[in-house]
């Protein structure tokens, strides 16, 4: 199992509406979440700053193809559609990323 964590930015206007999609989130969305092996998958909201932070688990044998995967499925793509618009992708995150990646330096069970 591999754990991540991700950071974004979020537009203050946009921060009610973020939330309202997620509460009401697609089935179908999270139905190829967990078909890509991601499990645990969660969003924090900092505030006043206005960062999102996510935090999921891997559970598969191949990210990059488990995300390809996720990537090309229609239904998660209108899905994205709808949250781009939203977020505040950071200047510092990897080329071709929209969340920037974290490092873990610290976990404990």
């Amino acid at each position: 199992m591999q754990r991540h964590g991700q950071l974004i930015g979020i537009g203050a206007e946009a921060i009610a509406e973020y939330k309202a999609l997620h509460a009401a989130a697609w089935p179908q969305v999270l139905e190829t979440i967990t078909a890509c092996n991601i499990r645990n998958y969660s969003i924090f909201l900092k505030e006043p700053e206005n960062l999102l932070f996510a935090y999921f688990e891997y559970v598969g044998e191949d990210f990059d193809a488990d995300m390809a995967r996720m990537a090309a499925d229609p239904v998660t793509q209108q899905w994205w559609d709808r949250c781009k618009p939203l977020q505040r992708p950071l200047d510092t995150r990897a080329d071709g990323a929209w969340w920037a990646e974290l490092n873990e330096v610290f976990h404990h069970d």
